[in-house]
């Protein structure tokens, strides 16, 4: 069965930087779209960076210059550089992967286990 694998997250002093990675295991077909999304204590959860299989990117605003999102569509893996960090951007972080069903307009989803960002002043 196909599952998300993420890694890269940890603790990094503000102004420092991580690399997010999400790995489609078991998959023979290139996903739609990969991505993450973030939720905080409290929050509600948001979409911080997308990427389609042709390569269109997509950023929530507060991220925009700062994060980066890219893909290996032959190993089906996802990567997110994340730079100029700062505590607003504590949160854990949950890879997001869709894929089209054949002759359909709807997508298949599937979730990574979430990896925990943590941002000190």
């Amino acid at each position: 069965q196909v599952q998300l694998v993420e890694s890269g997250g940890g603790l990094v002093q503000a102004g420092g930087s991580l690399i997010l990675s999400c790995a489609a295991s078991g998959s023979i077909f290139r996903f739609n779209s990969m991505g993450w999304y973030r939720q905080a204590p409290g929050k509600q959860r948001e979409l911080v960076a997308q990427i389609t299989s042709g390569g269109g990117t997509n950023y929530e605003d507060s991220v925009k210059g700062r994060f980066t999102i890219s893909r290996d569509n032959a190993k089906n893996t996802a990567y997110l550089t994340m730079n100029s960090l700062t505590p607003e951007d504590t949160a854990v972080y949950y890879c997001n992967a869709r894929r089209l069903v054949l002759g359909t307009d709807m997508y298949l989803e599937l979730w990574g286990q979430g990896t925990l960002v943590t941002v000190s002043s």
